[in-house]
């Protein structure tokens, strides 16, 4: 029996919790749309973790697929559009990213509330 990848596993407990991002955590790992499963991931783990921590597009990837490297590029656009919607911030060495800027190499998904950056 393989093991699940630990964003996977932090999904299931997150939605077994109850608490910040269960529902949306349910959808990650239920939907049957990748960019349905990935958006949910993204806020999911963002909000779990809250607004002292974060996370990155390749855990949302981690999470709803074993072969997660081609979703990258979507997990990072879907990442902007959340952004730009005002549901997540993203960071670049504790610096705040404009989801519209042009700007490359690794980046983090934040809550919104989050005081740093």
């Amino acid at each position: 029996m393989t093991e699940l990848p630990a964003p996977r596993r932090e999904l299931e407990r997150i939605r077994d919790g109850g608490g910040p991002g269960a529902d949306q955590a349910r959808i990650a790992l239920t939907a049957q749309a990748p960019p349905d499963r990935l958006r949910a991931a993204i806020v999911a783990l963002t909000a779990a973790r809250g607004a002292d921590s974060s996370t990155c597009p390749s855990d949302a990837a981690r999470a709803v697929a074993d072969d997660w490297r081609p979703l990258m590029p979507q997990a990072r656009e879907l990442a902007r559009e959340l952004a730009r919607a005002g549901e997540v911030r993203l960071t670049q060495r504790s610096r705040s990213l404009d989801p519209d800027g042009d700007w490359r190499g690794p980046i983090r998904i934040r809550s919104p509330r989050s005081s740093d950056g």
